[in-house]
């Protein structure tokens, strides 16, 4: 007799700035899971105990109602997970990449997809991910990290022209998808982007630019997949690039000397298990014209969206959407 599957609990939506992008993962994953023949179940705790009964409504980017982080405690704690043997995090960004929902399914004893509390927190803070970069001899932008609580521009200007020099990109020290990220050419442009990031965090990384080619690994089953090099439309990979159709162009393998992919691949493990990571990670890098490699960060839970990144890497090797999906939640048991 054939084992029973196991019941699933797809997460998505959350309040994060990400929220339509992770219904945009959600709807993928979800289509996957049928096709696989699991029972699924949909939640989004940003709506708490308040879940739409049908699941066409939870793609919608009409909200069902109001979307609050509190919902979150209160979805959990409640029994739509009293029969679920796996949560499968479908979320981005604050609170659903950070730490934030693992520990509550942990409290409450749920397993889910991806890396524990520790590894997710760590990886979703820039700052943090550097500094453990730096202590595995992991090549990285130069960075400096300001809070909001101590803004003094002047001083800031002035670290800029002694540590980072221009152009330098200001973005928030923990949000994913280049949301409110800013690229400033000179001193006068830094007022403008410190303020956009801080609309996102209360702490922010001004780093180093680097200009050339971006690239990214992604780590499955403690294996490297190929490299994958993206080509945007935009000159910078930025929101509109990822999530639209036809502005960024993508590349898997990339077309880099072996060496350099070779050692990609050997320094992405290295970041997936620095950072403490499980199941699955991707890892995001930019190469100068002189094939030099700068490790930006590691993405815990990447995206899974019809133009998404992992899934292309899968197909490199010959795996399709839903045996990556399948992967994921047998690794994750």
């Amino acid at each position: 007799m054939e084992n029973k599957k196991p019941k699933i609990a797809l997460l998505l939506g959350g309040s994060s700035s990400e929220r339509e992008v992770s219904k945009s993962s959600g709807f993928s994953i979800y289509n996957a899971l049928k096709t696989l023949g699991y029972e699924t179940i949909l939640i989004d705790p940003a709506y708490g105990v308040n879940q739409p009964k049908e699941p066409d409504a939870f793609f919608n980017k009409k909200d069902f109602a109001k979307v609050t982080t509190r919902n979150y405690l209160e979805a959990v704690n409640s029994s739509l997970f009293d029969d679920v043997d796996l949560a499968f995090l479908g979320l981005h960004g604050k609170w659903g990449e950070d730490g934030t929902i693992q520990s509550l399914l942990e409290v409450r004893g749920i397993k889910y997809t991806g890396s524990n509390v520790m590894a997710s927190s760590v990886a979703m803070d820039k700052a943090m991910s550097k500094i453990i970069f730096k202590h595995f001899d992991i090549n990285t932008p130069r960075w400096l990290v300001i809070e909001k609580k101590k803004y003094d521009l002047d001083a800031i200007k002035k670290k800029i022209d002694e540590k980072i020099g221009y152009p330098c990109v200001i973005k928030p020290n923990d949000e994913g998808s280049t949301v409110g990220l800013t690229i400033c050419n000179n001193p006068e442009e830094v007022s403008t982007g410190l303020e956009f990031s801080f609309r996102y965090s209360e702490k922010i990384l001004i780093e180093e630019y680097i200009e050339g080619r971006e690239l990214t690994v992604t780590i499955l089953d403690k294996k490297a997949l190929p490299v994958l090099e993206i080509k945007p439309k935009h000159g910078l990979y930025d929101y509109e690039c990822k999530y639209t159709n036809g502005m960024s162009e993508y590349f898997v393998p990339a077309d880099i000397p072996e060496s350099v992919a070779k050692a990609l691949q050997k320094d992405s493990l290295e970041v997936f298990n620095a950072l403490g990571c499980s199941v699955y990670c991707r890892i995001d890098y930019m190469m100068s014209s002189d094939n030099k490699i700068y490790c930006l960060e590691g993405n815990t839970l990447p995206g899974m969206t019809s133009t998404s990144l992992v899934p292309k890497m899968a197909k490199a090797v010959g795996i399709p959407f839903e045996e990556l999906i399948d992967r994921i939640i047998k690794l994750s048991l």
